[in-house]
Protein backbone atom coordinates (compact mmCIF):
# COMPACT_ATOMS: atom_id res chain seq x y z
CA UNK A 1 0.00 0.00 0.00
CA UNK A 2 1.64 2.87 -1.10
CA UNK A 3 0.82 6.75 0.64
CA UNK A 4 -0.24 9.36 -2.05
CA UNK A 5 1.41 12.50 -1.07
CA UNK A 6 0.59 16.08 -1.12
CA UNK A 7 1.65 19.36 -2.83
CA UNK A 8 3.23 20.10 0.76
CA UNK A 9 4.28 16.45 1.28
CA UNK A 10 1.37 15.78 4.14
CA UNK A 11 0.44 12.20 3.26
CA UNK A 12 -3.45 11.33 3.72
CA UNK A 13 -4.25 10.96 7.24
CA UNK A 14 -8.12 10.28 6.73
CA UNK A 15 -9.92 8.71 4.01
CA UNK A 16 -13.67 9.40 2.74
CA UNK A 17 -15.13 6.63 5.23
CA UNK A 18 -12.91 7.55 8.07
CA UNK A 19 -13.65 9.50 10.89
CA UNK A 20 -11.38 12.63 12.08
CA UNK A 21 -11.76 14.10 15.53
CA UNK A 22 -15.03 16.31 15.53
CA UNK A 23 -13.01 19.62 16.32
CA UNK A 24 -10.88 18.69 13.41
CA UNK A 25 -13.13 18.27 10.97
CA UNK A 26 -15.04 21.57 11.88
CA UNK A 27 -12.12 23.44 11.72
CA UNK A 28 -10.89 21.98 8.16
CA UNK A 29 -14.84 22.77 7.33
CA UNK A 30 -14.60 26.29 8.30
CA UNK A 31 -11.31 27.10 6.89
CA UNK A 32 -12.51 26.25 3.25
CA UNK A 33 -15.84 27.96 3.37
CA UNK A 34 -13.28 31.33 4.44
CA UNK A 35 -11.71 30.19 1.38
CA UNK A 36 -14.32 30.39 -1.21
CA UNK A 37 -16.50 32.79 0.74
CA UNK A 38 -15.44 35.53 -1.95
CA UNK A 39 -16.50 33.46 -4.75
CA UNK A 40 -20.31 32.50 -3.37
CA UNK A 41 -20.66 36.22 -2.87
CA UNK A 42 -19.10 38.49 -4.76
CA UNK A 43 -19.94 36.30 -7.92
CA UNK A 44 -24.03 36.47 -7.80
CA UNK A 45 -23.05 40.52 -6.51
CA UNK A 46 -20.72 41.15 -9.65
CA UNK A 47 -23.99 40.25 -11.53
CA UNK A 48 -26.40 42.70 -9.88
CA UNK A 49 -24.27 45.53 -9.98
CA UNK A 50 -23.92 46.14 -13.20
CA UNK A 51 -27.67 44.86 -13.83
CA UNK A 52 -28.59 47.74 -11.70
CA UNK A 53 -30.15 46.49 -9.28
CA UNK A 54 -30.20 47.32 -5.55
CA UNK A 55 -29.41 46.09 -2.14
CA UNK A 56 -32.52 44.64 -1.29
CA UNK A 57 -32.20 42.30 -4.33
CA UNK A 58 -28.60 41.74 -3.38
CA UNK A 59 -29.39 39.85 0.28
CA UNK A 60 -31.88 37.80 -1.01
CA UNK A 61 -29.78 36.75 -4.10
CA UNK A 62 -26.33 36.33 -1.54
CA UNK A 63 -28.80 34.48 1.42
CA UNK A 64 -30.00 32.19 -1.35
CA UNK A 65 -26.63 31.31 -2.93
CA UNK A 66 -25.13 30.65 0.41
CA UNK A 67 -27.84 28.64 1.71
CA UNK A 68 -28.42 26.45 -1.23
CA UNK A 69 -24.54 25.76 -1.70
CA UNK A 70 -24.56 24.80 1.74
CA UNK A 71 -27.01 22.44 1.65
CA UNK A 72 -25.55 20.74 -1.54
CA UNK A 73 -22.07 20.91 0.29
CA UNK A 74 -23.99 18.38 2.34
CA UNK A 75 -25.78 16.19 0.06
CA UNK A 76 -21.99 16.24 -1.90
CA UNK A 77 -20.60 14.57 1.14
CA UNK A 78 -23.05 12.05 1.93
CA UNK A 79 -24.26 10.98 -1.41
CA UNK A 80 -27.90 10.86 -0.93
CA UNK A 81 -29.47 7.58 -3.26
CA UNK A 82 -28.16 8.91 -6.77
CA UNK A 83 -27.50 12.18 -5.40
CA UNK A 84 -23.45 13.34 -4.07
CA UNK A 85 -20.40 11.30 -4.68
CA UNK A 86 -19.65 10.88 -1.29
CA UNK A 87 -16.55 13.14 -1.03
CA UNK A 88 -15.82 16.37 -0.20
CA UNK A 89 -16.59 18.87 -3.07
CA UNK A 90 -17.81 21.98 -1.70
CA UNK A 91 -20.36 23.92 -3.54
CA UNK A 92 -20.26 27.65 -4.74
CA UNK A 93 -21.86 29.92 -6.98
CA UNK A 94 -20.68 29.59 -10.74
CA UNK A 95 -18.65 32.34 -12.11
CA UNK A 96 -18.90 30.84 -15.71
CA UNK A 97 -22.88 32.50 -15.59
CA UNK A 98 -21.64 35.85 -15.12
CA UNK A 99 -22.88 36.95 -18.53
CA UNK A 100 -26.35 35.14 -19.20
CA UNK A 101 -27.28 35.91 -15.74
CA UNK A 102 -26.56 40.01 -16.25
CA UNK A 103 -28.39 39.41 -19.56
CA UNK A 104 -31.10 37.58 -18.17
CA UNK A 105 -31.21 39.99 -15.12
CA UNK A 106 -31.53 43.36 -17.37
CA UNK A 107 -33.93 41.65 -19.72
CA UNK A 108 -36.68 40.09 -16.86
CA UNK A 109 -35.05 40.48 -13.83
CA UNK A 110 -34.52 37.57 -11.25
CA UNK A 111 -37.79 36.23 -11.91
CA UNK A 112 -36.94 35.55 -15.75
CA UNK A 113 -33.10 34.27 -14.61
CA UNK A 114 -34.64 31.92 -11.89
CA UNK A 115 -37.02 30.26 -14.82
CA UNK A 116 -33.93 30.53 -17.16
CA UNK A 117 -31.72 28.38 -14.39
CA UNK A 118 -34.69 25.71 -13.55
CA UNK A 119 -35.08 25.08 -17.36
CA UNK A 120 -31.56 25.08 -17.77
CA UNK A 121 -30.97 22.76 -14.19
CA UNK A 122 -33.14 19.80 -16.22
CA UNK A 123 -30.62 19.56 -18.87
CA UNK A 124 -28.17 18.53 -16.21
CA UNK A 125 -30.43 15.96 -15.17
CA UNK A 126 -30.66 14.24 -18.49
CA UNK A 127 -26.84 14.65 -18.86
CA UNK A 128 -25.76 12.57 -15.49
CA UNK A 129 -28.23 10.18 -16.58
CA UNK A 130 -26.91 9.53 -19.98
CA UNK A 131 -23.04 9.98 -19.03
CA UNK A 132 -21.87 7.18 -20.58
CA UNK A 133 -23.80 7.98 -23.94
CA UNK A 134 -22.70 11.24 -24.18
CA UNK A 135 -18.58 11.01 -22.95
CA UNK A 136 -17.50 10.98 -27.11
CA UNK A 137 -19.53 14.31 -27.55
CA UNK A 138 -19.39 16.44 -24.62
CA UNK A 139 -15.97 16.21 -23.99
CA UNK A 140 -12.69 17.93 -22.27
CA UNK A 141 -12.07 19.46 -25.49
CA UNK A 142 -15.74 20.91 -26.44
CA UNK A 143 -15.95 21.97 -22.19
CA UNK A 144 -12.35 23.65 -22.34
CA UNK A 145 -13.21 25.73 -24.97
CA UNK A 146 -16.25 27.15 -23.73
CA UNK A 147 -14.71 27.71 -20.28
CA UNK A 148 -12.04 29.87 -22.28
CA UNK A 149 -14.61 31.54 -23.87
CA UNK A 150 -16.56 32.67 -20.69
CA UNK A 151 -13.71 34.21 -19.32
CA UNK A 152 -12.60 36.17 -22.69
CA UNK A 153 -16.90 37.08 -22.60
CA UNK A 154 -16.90 38.46 -19.40
CA UNK A 155 -13.75 39.97 -18.86
CA UNK A 156 -14.76 43.43 -20.29
CA UNK A 157 -17.17 43.50 -17.24
CA UNK A 158 -14.41 43.22 -15.53
CA UNK A 159 -12.40 45.88 -16.55
CA UNK A 160 -15.23 48.17 -16.42
CA UNK A 161 -15.69 47.68 -12.86
CA UNK A 162 -11.99 48.71 -12.05
CA UNK A 163 -12.68 51.51 -14.58
CA UNK A 164 -15.63 53.05 -12.98
CA UNK A 165 -15.50 56.26 -10.36
CA UNK A 166 -16.16 55.66 -6.68
CA UNK A 167 -20.13 56.49 -6.07
CA UNK A 168 -18.33 59.19 -3.19
CA UNK A 169 -18.67 62.75 -5.11
CA UNK A 170 -14.68 63.89 -2.56
CA UNK A 171 -12.92 61.14 -3.57
CA UNK A 172 -10.08 61.51 -5.43
CA UNK A 173 -9.84 60.70 -9.11
CA UNK A 174 -7.06 58.04 -8.90
CA UNK A 175 -8.72 56.34 -5.94
CA UNK A 176 -10.41 53.21 -8.39
CA UNK A 177 -7.38 52.75 -10.16
CA UNK A 178 -5.30 52.31 -7.65
CA UNK A 179 -7.23 50.05 -4.95
CA UNK A 180 -7.82 47.92 -8.36
CA UNK A 181 -4.02 48.01 -8.69
CA UNK A 182 -3.14 46.87 -5.52
CA UNK A 183 -5.70 44.35 -4.67
CA UNK A 184 -4.36 43.07 -8.03
CA UNK A 185 -0.73 43.50 -7.56
CA UNK A 186 -1.64 42.10 -3.47
CA UNK A 187 -2.86 38.78 -4.82
CA UNK A 188 -0.98 38.04 -7.56
CA UNK A 189 1.89 38.16 -5.26
CA UNK A 190 0.96 35.69 -2.78
CA UNK A 191 -0.24 33.25 -5.49
CA UNK A 192 3.91 33.42 -7.00
CA UNK A 193 5.25 33.86 -3.60
CA UNK A 194 3.26 32.13 -0.95
CA UNK A 195 3.91 28.86 0.80
CA UNK A 196 1.04 25.87 -0.89
CA UNK A 197 -1.23 27.07 2.04
CA UNK A 198 -0.74 30.45 2.12
CA UNK A 199 -1.67 30.00 -2.03
CA UNK A 200 -5.37 29.31 -0.96
CA UNK A 201 -5.57 32.63 1.04
CA UNK A 202 -4.28 34.45 -1.96
CA UNK A 203 -7.57 36.00 -3.12
CA UNK A 204 -9.65 36.70 0.52
CA UNK A 205 -6.37 38.25 1.89
CA UNK A 206 -6.02 40.29 -1.45
CA UNK A 207 -9.52 41.40 -0.90
CA UNK A 208 -8.97 42.50 2.59
CA UNK A 209 -5.92 44.34 1.41
CA UNK A 210 -7.31 46.22 -1.60
CA UNK A 211 -10.24 47.07 0.85
CA UNK A 212 -8.26 48.54 3.79
CA UNK A 213 -6.29 50.98 0.89
CA UNK A 214 -10.38 52.05 -0.27
CA UNK A 215 -10.73 52.75 3.25
CA UNK A 216 -7.67 55.02 3.59
CA UNK A 217 -8.85 56.33 0.35
CA UNK A 218 -12.63 57.00 1.19
CA UNK A 219 -14.35 54.75 -1.07
CA UNK A 220 -15.29 52.43 1.41
CA UNK A 221 -18.50 52.55 2.86
CA UNK A 222 -19.48 50.95 6.03
CA UNK A 223 -22.62 52.47 7.14
CA UNK A 224 -24.57 49.27 5.93
CA UNK A 225 -22.45 46.85 7.70
CA UNK A 226 -22.89 48.90 11.08
CA UNK A 227 -26.67 48.73 10.49
CA UNK A 228 -26.83 45.01 9.27
CA UNK A 229 -28.05 43.00 12.81
CA UNK A 230 -25.89 39.65 13.47
CA UNK A 231 -28.73 37.40 12.91
CA UNK A 232 -31.50 37.62 10.71
CA UNK A 233 -33.12 37.01 7.48
CA UNK A 234 -32.58 38.96 4.11
CA UNK A 235 -34.36 41.94 3.50
CA UNK A 236 -35.73 41.27 0.53
CA UNK A 237 -38.09 39.09 -0.98
CA UNK A 238 -38.20 36.18 -2.83
CA UNK A 239 -38.54 37.13 -6.96
CA UNK A 240 -40.71 34.53 -7.62
CA UNK A 241 -40.52 32.93 -11.58
CA UNK A 242 -41.19 34.52 -14.93
CA UNK A 243 -43.85 31.66 -16.29
CA UNK A 244 -44.88 34.11 -19.33
CA UNK A 245 -41.74 32.52 -21.45
CA UNK A 246 -41.74 35.58 -23.43
CA UNK A 247 -39.15 35.91 -26.42
CA UNK A 248 -36.36 36.90 -23.77
CA UNK A 249 -36.73 33.48 -22.16
CA UNK A 250 -36.35 31.33 -25.76
CA UNK A 251 -33.22 33.69 -26.89
CA UNK A 252 -31.26 33.15 -23.57
CA UNK A 253 -32.19 29.28 -23.40
CA UNK A 254 -29.44 28.23 -25.57
CA UNK A 255 -26.65 29.75 -24.04
CA UNK A 256 -27.89 29.25 -20.39
CA UNK A 257 -28.19 25.30 -21.45
CA UNK A 258 -24.64 25.13 -22.99
CA UNK A 259 -23.06 27.05 -19.76
CA UNK A 260 -25.16 24.88 -17.79
CA UNK A 261 -23.25 21.87 -19.76
CA UNK A 262 -20.41 23.54 -19.38
CA UNK A 263 -20.63 23.17 -15.43
CA UNK A 264 -21.37 19.50 -15.70
CA UNK A 265 -17.99 19.33 -17.58
CA UNK A 266 -16.25 21.08 -14.82
CA UNK A 267 -17.90 18.95 -12.32
CA UNK A 268 -16.62 15.62 -14.03
CA UNK A 269 -13.91 16.91 -14.07
CA UNK A 270 -13.81 17.56 -10.31
CA UNK A 271 -15.11 14.46 -9.38
CA UNK A 272 -12.34 12.52 -11.07
CA UNK A 273 -9.68 14.70 -9.07
CA UNK A 274 -11.19 14.15 -5.82
CA UNK A 275 -11.26 10.63 -6.19
CA UNK A 276 -7.28 10.78 -6.96
CA UNK A 277 -6.40 12.66 -4.24
CA UNK A 278 -9.12 10.87 -1.63
CA UNK A 279 -7.33 7.22 -1.12
CA UNK A 280 -4.32 5.72 0.13
CA UNK A 281 -3.74 3.31 -2.58
CA UNK A 282 -4.38 4.19 -5.95
CA UNK A 283 -7.94 3.41 -6.98
CA UNK A 284 -9.60 3.04 -10.35
CA UNK A 285 -12.16 6.07 -11.24
CA UNK A 286 -15.43 5.42 -10.40
CA UNK A 287 -18.13 7.13 -12.53
CA UNK A 288 -20.86 6.38 -10.62
CA UNK A 289 -19.39 8.94 -8.22
CA UNK A 290 -18.74 11.27 -11.06
CA UNK A 291 -22.46 11.13 -11.83
CA UNK A 292 -23.34 11.17 -8.37
CA UNK A 293 -21.94 14.76 -8.45
CA UNK A 294 -23.00 15.89 -11.40
CA UNK A 295 -26.83 14.80 -10.15
CA UNK A 296 -26.05 16.99 -6.42
CA UNK A 297 -24.75 19.93 -8.73
CA UNK A 298 -28.45 19.69 -11.37
CA UNK A 299 -30.77 19.69 -7.66
CA UNK A 300 -28.25 23.29 -6.13
CA UNK A 301 -29.34 24.54 -9.86
CA UNK A 302 -33.06 23.47 -9.22
CA UNK A 303 -33.10 25.04 -6.09
CA UNK A 304 -31.13 28.09 -7.09
CA UNK A 305 -33.45 28.60 -9.99
CA UNK A 306 -36.67 28.04 -8.05
CA UNK A 307 -34.93 30.58 -5.31
CA UNK A 308 -34.15 33.06 -8.12
CA UNK A 309 -29.60 33.23 -7.26
CA UNK A 310 -27.24 31.96 -9.67
CA UNK A 311 -26.78 28.11 -10.74
CA UNK A 312 -23.80 26.84 -8.26
CA UNK A 313 -20.92 24.40 -9.96
CA UNK A 314 -18.09 22.50 -7.55
CA UNK A 315 -15.26 24.50 -6.31
CA UNK A 316 -11.53 22.98 -6.99
CA UNK A 317 -10.52 24.38 -3.76
CA UNK A 318 -11.65 21.40 -1.76
CA UNK A 319 -9.35 19.09 -3.86
CA UNK A 320 -6.37 21.88 -3.31
CA UNK A 321 -7.21 21.76 0.71
CA UNK A 322 -7.23 17.82 0.58
CA UNK A 323 -4.14 17.55 -0.99
CA UNK A 324 -2.24 19.89 1.27
CA UNK A 325 -4.15 19.02 4.37
CA UNK A 326 -4.31 15.03 3.92
CA UNK A 327 -8.13 14.79 5.56
CA UNK A 328 -10.49 13.79 2.75
CA UNK A 329 -12.73 12.33 5.43
CA UNK A 330 -16.61 13.31 4.24
CA UNK A 331 -17.53 14.60 7.61
CA UNK A 332 -15.54 17.92 6.34
CA UNK A 333 -18.08 18.28 4.08
CA UNK A 334 -20.43 18.34 6.27
CA UNK A 335 -19.25 20.79 8.69
CA UNK A 336 -18.55 23.07 5.97
CA UNK A 337 -21.39 22.45 4.20
CA UNK A 338 -23.52 23.51 7.55
CA UNK A 339 -21.43 26.03 8.36
CA UNK A 340 -21.94 27.65 5.36
CA UNK A 341 -25.93 27.33 5.09
CA UNK A 342 -25.81 28.97 9.06
CA UNK A 343 -23.70 31.91 7.76
CA UNK A 344 -26.32 32.62 5.02
CA UNK A 345 -28.51 33.78 8.29
CA UNK A 346 -26.23 36.37 9.34
CA UNK A 347 -26.89 39.77 7.46
CA UNK A 348 -23.92 41.10 8.75
CA UNK A 349 -21.85 39.03 6.81
CA UNK A 350 -23.68 39.74 3.22
CA UNK A 351 -23.81 43.56 4.11
CA UNK A 352 -19.60 43.05 5.22
CA UNK A 353 -19.23 41.63 1.39
CA UNK A 354 -21.91 44.55 0.01
CA UNK A 355 -19.62 47.07 0.99
CA UNK A 356 -16.58 45.76 -0.95
CA UNK A 357 -15.75 48.38 -3.61
CA UNK A 358 -16.42 47.31 -6.99
CA UNK A 359 -12.62 48.37 -7.61
CA UNK A 360 -11.67 45.40 -5.09
CA UNK A 361 -14.28 43.26 -6.82
CA UNK A 362 -13.13 43.93 -10.29
CA UNK A 363 -9.65 42.91 -9.45
CA UNK A 364 -10.68 39.80 -7.94
CA UNK A 365 -13.13 39.07 -10.74
CA UNK A 366 -9.95 39.46 -13.64
CA UNK A 367 -7.58 36.78 -11.09
CA UNK A 368 -10.53 34.36 -11.21
CA UNK A 369 -11.45 34.45 -15.03
CA UNK A 370 -7.35 34.41 -15.60
CA UNK A 371 -7.75 31.38 -13.65
CA UNK A 372 -11.14 30.03 -15.22
CA UNK A 373 -8.89 30.12 -18.64
CA UNK A 374 -6.21 28.42 -17.79
CA UNK A 375 -8.98 25.84 -16.10
CA UNK A 376 -10.05 25.74 -19.71
CA UNK A 377 -6.95 24.82 -20.96
CA UNK A 378 -6.42 22.28 -18.62
CA UNK A 379 -9.75 20.83 -19.81
CA UNK A 380 -8.50 20.70 -23.26
CA UNK A 381 -5.13 19.23 -22.81
CA UNK A 382 -6.76 16.35 -20.78
CA UNK A 383 -7.51 15.10 -24.67
CA UNK A 384 -4.48 15.97 -26.01
CA UNK A 385 -3.44 18.59 -28.39
CA UNK A 386 -3.58 16.54 -31.84
CA UNK A 387 -4.62 17.61 -35.26
CA UNK A 388 -8.49 17.48 -34.59
CA UNK A 389 -8.43 18.32 -31.21
CA UNK A 390 -6.55 21.66 -32.25
CA UNK A 391 -8.82 22.76 -35.15
CA UNK A 392 -11.61 22.07 -32.90
CA UNK A 393 -10.64 23.99 -30.11
CA UNK A 394 -8.72 26.89 -32.60
CA UNK A 395 -11.73 27.38 -34.89
CA UNK A 396 -14.17 27.26 -32.15
CA UNK A 397 -12.50 29.99 -30.08
CA UNK A 398 -11.24 32.47 -33.31
CA UNK A 399 -15.00 32.05 -34.60
CA UNK A 400 -16.99 32.68 -31.05
CA UNK A 401 -14.38 36.17 -30.32
CA UNK A 402 -15.81 37.14 -34.51
CA UNK A 403 -19.58 36.57 -33.21
CA UNK A 404 -18.74 38.32 -29.87
CA UNK A 405 -16.75 41.43 -31.67
CA UNK A 406 -19.69 41.27 -34.43
CA UNK A 407 -16.75 41.19 -36.73
CA UNK A 408 -18.66 38.07 -38.98
CA UNK A 409 -21.43 37.98 -41.25
CA UNK A 410 -23.20 40.72 -38.65
CA UNK A 411 -25.45 42.13 -40.74
CA UNK A 412 -26.27 38.98 -42.75
CA UNK A 413 -27.64 36.70 -39.72
CA UNK A 414 -31.00 36.77 -38.76
CA UNK A 415 -32.45 38.66 -35.63
CA UNK A 416 -33.49 35.52 -33.91
CA UNK A 417 -30.38 33.76 -35.19
CA UNK A 418 -28.26 37.08 -33.96
CA UNK A 419 -29.31 37.37 -30.42
CA UNK A 420 -27.45 33.97 -29.90
CA UNK A 421 -24.75 33.52 -32.08
CA UNK A 422 -23.63 37.56 -30.54
CA UNK A 423 -22.68 35.73 -27.34
CA UNK A 424 -19.36 34.74 -28.38
CA UNK A 425 -19.43 31.47 -25.57
CA UNK A 426 -22.58 29.97 -27.04
CA UNK A 427 -21.65 30.70 -31.19
CA UNK A 428 -18.01 29.10 -29.98
CA UNK A 429 -19.92 25.88 -27.46
CA UNK A 430 -21.83 25.43 -30.56
CA UNK A 431 -18.86 25.45 -33.12
CA UNK A 432 -17.08 23.27 -30.84
CA UNK A 433 -19.94 20.40 -30.35
CA UNK A 434 -20.76 19.98 -33.90
CA UNK A 435 -16.59 19.76 -35.19
CA UNK A 436 -17.04 17.48 -32.06
CA UNK A 437 -19.68 15.41 -33.89
CA UNK A 438 -18.06 15.99 -37.40
CA UNK A 439 -14.25 14.35 -35.93
CA UNK A 440 -16.64 11.73 -34.63
CA UNK A 441 -18.06 10.20 -38.01
CA UNK A 442 -14.51 10.11 -39.23
CA UNK A 443 -13.86 6.82 -36.94
CA UNK A 444 -17.61 5.94 -35.74
CA UNK A 445 -18.30 2.22 -35.35
CA UNK A 446 -19.90 0.37 -38.39
CA UNK A 447 -22.62 -1.72 -37.12
CA UNK A 448 -23.13 -3.19 -33.82
CA UNK A 449 -23.99 -7.03 -32.39
CA UNK A 450 -26.65 -6.51 -29.60
CA UNK A 451 -27.61 -9.97 -27.33
CA UNK A 452 -27.19 -11.32 -23.96
CA UNK A 453 -24.33 -11.27 -22.09
CA UNK A 454 -23.70 -15.65 -22.08
CA UNK A 455 -21.00 -17.60 -24.29
CA UNK A 456 -23.75 -17.62 -27.19
CA UNK A 457 -22.91 -14.10 -28.22
CA UNK A 458 -19.04 -14.95 -28.56
CA UNK A 459 -19.75 -16.44 -32.20
CA UNK A 460 -21.77 -12.93 -32.66
CA UNK A 461 -19.22 -10.90 -31.68
CA UNK A 462 -16.28 -13.17 -33.67
CA UNK A 463 -18.55 -12.44 -36.89
CA UNK A 464 -18.81 -8.72 -36.80
CA UNK A 465 -15.29 -8.17 -36.12
CA UNK A 466 -14.19 -10.38 -38.77
CA UNK A 467 -16.31 -8.13 -41.31
CA UNK A 468 -15.21 -5.24 -39.82
CA UNK A 469 -11.24 -6.09 -39.84
CA UNK A 470 -11.87 -7.16 -43.22
CA UNK A 471 -12.89 -3.62 -44.39
CA UNK A 472 -9.24 -2.46 -42.30
CA UNK A 473 -7.27 -5.00 -44.70
CA UNK A 474 -6.28 -6.87 -41.95
CA UNK A 475 -4.46 -9.84 -41.78
CA UNK A 476 -5.51 -13.05 -40.83
CA UNK A 477 -3.26 -12.80 -37.69
CA UNK A 478 -4.48 -9.76 -36.95
CA UNK A 479 -8.02 -10.40 -37.34
CA UNK A 480 -7.68 -13.51 -34.74
CA UNK A 481 -5.75 -11.21 -32.24
CA UNK A 482 -8.94 -8.57 -32.02
CA UNK A 483 -11.36 -11.79 -32.16
CA UNK A 484 -9.37 -13.02 -28.54
CA UNK A 485 -9.31 -9.73 -27.15
CA UNK A 486 -12.75 -9.47 -27.20
CA UNK A 487 -14.03 -13.19 -26.28
CA UNK A 488 -11.47 -12.96 -23.28
CA UNK A 489 -13.29 -9.65 -22.32
CA UNK A 490 -16.53 -11.26 -22.85
CA UNK A 491 -15.62 -14.20 -20.84
CA UNK A 492 -13.95 -11.95 -17.67
CA UNK A 493 -17.77 -9.97 -18.01
CA UNK A 494 -19.83 -13.06 -18.06
CA UNK A 495 -17.79 -15.09 -14.91
CA UNK A 496 -18.33 -11.44 -12.85
CA UNK A 497 -22.32 -11.14 -14.01
CA UNK A 498 -22.37 -15.63 -12.62
CA UNK A 499 -20.31 -15.14 -9.49
CA UNK A 500 -22.59 -12.27 -8.60
CA UNK A 501 -26.13 -14.08 -9.65
CA UNK A 502 -29.30 -11.88 -10.74
CA UNK A 503 -30.65 -11.18 -13.96
CA UNK A 504 -29.13 -11.78 -16.86
CA UNK A 505 -26.96 -8.54 -18.60
CA UNK A 506 -27.57 -7.44 -22.21
CA UNK A 507 -24.55 -7.01 -24.17
CA UNK A 508 -23.66 -4.51 -27.21
CA UNK A 509 -20.51 -4.34 -28.94
CA UNK A 510 -19.31 -1.57 -31.25
CA UNK A 511 -16.38 -1.29 -33.36
CA UNK A 512 -14.76 1.48 -35.32
CA UNK A 513 -11.00 2.57 -36.23
CA UNK A 514 -9.29 5.45 -34.83
CA UNK A 515 -5.68 6.25 -36.36
CA UNK A 516 -5.50 2.52 -37.64
CA UNK A 517 -6.07 0.79 -34.35
CA UNK A 518 -9.29 -1.05 -33.45
CA UNK A 519 -11.34 0.28 -30.99
CA UNK A 520 -13.51 -1.96 -29.53
CA UNK A 521 -16.47 -0.52 -27.31
CA UNK A 522 -18.24 -3.02 -24.75
CA UNK A 523 -20.66 -2.44 -22.83
CA UNK A 524 -22.94 -4.26 -20.48
CA UNK A 525 -25.76 -3.48 -18.70
CA UNK A 526 -25.38 -2.91 -14.92
CA UNK A 527 -23.84 -5.33 -12.04
CA UNK A 528 -21.62 -4.40 -9.32
CA UNK A 529 -18.48 -6.40 -10.37
CA UNK A 530 -15.00 -5.45 -9.72
CA UNK A 531 -12.97 -3.18 -11.30
CA UNK A 532 -11.24 -4.80 -14.40
CA UNK A 533 -7.77 -2.29 -13.50
CA UNK A 534 -8.39 -3.57 -9.81
CA UNK A 535 -7.97 -7.46 -10.73
CA UNK A 536 -5.11 -6.60 -13.18
CA UNK A 537 -3.16 -4.78 -10.49
CA UNK A 538 -3.69 -8.62 -7.87
CA UNK A 539 -2.41 -10.16 -10.43
CA UNK A 540 0.21 -12.78 -9.44
CA UNK A 541 4.25 -12.47 -10.35
CA UNK A 542 5.14 -16.04 -9.31
CA UNK A 543 4.76 -17.77 -12.60
CA UNK A 544 1.78 -19.74 -11.32
CA UNK A 545 -1.19 -20.28 -13.41
CA UNK A 546 -4.41 -19.63 -11.87
CA UNK A 547 -7.47 -20.10 -14.75
CA UNK A 548 -9.65 -17.25 -13.03
CA UNK A 549 -6.55 -15.48 -14.20
CA UNK A 550 -6.20 -16.04 -17.93
CA UNK A 551 -8.91 -14.11 -19.34
CA UNK A 552 -6.98 -10.89 -17.99
CA UNK A 553 -3.65 -12.13 -18.86
CA UNK A 554 -4.26 -12.22 -22.33
CA UNK A 555 -5.81 -9.22 -22.17
CA UNK A 556 -2.95 -7.55 -20.95
CA UNK A 557 -0.75 -9.31 -23.81
CA UNK A 558 -3.69 -8.58 -26.61
CA UNK A 559 -4.07 -5.12 -26.15
CA UNK A 560 -2.64 -1.92 -26.42
CA UNK A 561 -4.74 -0.41 -23.54
CA UNK A 562 -7.70 -2.00 -21.66
CA UNK A 563 -10.08 1.10 -20.35
CA UNK A 564 -13.07 -0.06 -18.15
CA UNK A 565 -15.50 2.60 -16.49
CA UNK A 566 -18.20 1.69 -14.55
CA UNK A 567 -21.69 3.74 -14.88
CA UNK A 568 -24.91 3.29 -13.53
CA UNK A 569 -26.16 2.04 -16.86
CA UNK A 570 -23.31 -0.55 -16.98
CA UNK A 571 -20.06 -1.36 -17.68
CA UNK A 572 -18.14 0.09 -20.73
CA UNK A 573 -15.02 -1.96 -21.63
CA UNK A 574 -12.79 0.18 -24.07
CA UNK A 575 -10.26 -2.23 -25.43
CA UNK A 576 -7.50 -0.48 -28.35
CA UNK A 577 -5.81 -4.00 -30.59
CA UNK A 578 -3.21 -2.37 -33.26
CA UNK A 579 -3.16 -4.78 -36.12
CA UNK A 580 0.75 -5.83 -35.17
CA UNK A 581 1.10 -7.83 -32.08
CA UNK A 582 2.59 -6.08 -28.91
Amino acid sequence: MTDHGSEAGQPLRFEPDEAPPPALAAALGFQTVALILAGVVLTPLIVLRTAGLGDADSTWVVFAAMAISGLITVVQALRLGWFGSGHILFMGTSGAFIAVAIAAVQDGGLALLGTLVVASSLVQFLLAFRLAALRRLITPTVGGTVVMLIAVTVMPIAFAMVSRPPPMPDAPGSAAPVTAIVTLVAIVLLALFGSPRLRLWAPLLGIAVGCAVAAGLGILSTDRLAAAPWIGLPTGDWPGLDLGFGTGFWVLLVPFVLVTVIGAVETYGDAIAVQRVSWRRRRPIDFRVVQGAVYADGLGNLLSGLAGTLPNTTYSTSIAVIDITGVAARRVGIWGGSILFVLAFSPKLAAALLSVPDAVAGAYVMVLLTLLFVHGLKLVAESGLNYETGLVVGLSFWLGIGFQDQAIFHDHIPLWARAILDNGMTSGGLCAIVLTFLVGLRSRARGEVTAALDTAAIPKVHAYLQDFAARLGWDRPAVERLQLAAEEALIYLIGRGEAAGGAARRLRVAARAVDGVAELDIAAGPRDAPHIDDAMAGLRDDGAFVPDEAPLRLLRHLCRSVEHQQFRSGDHLTLRVTSRSL
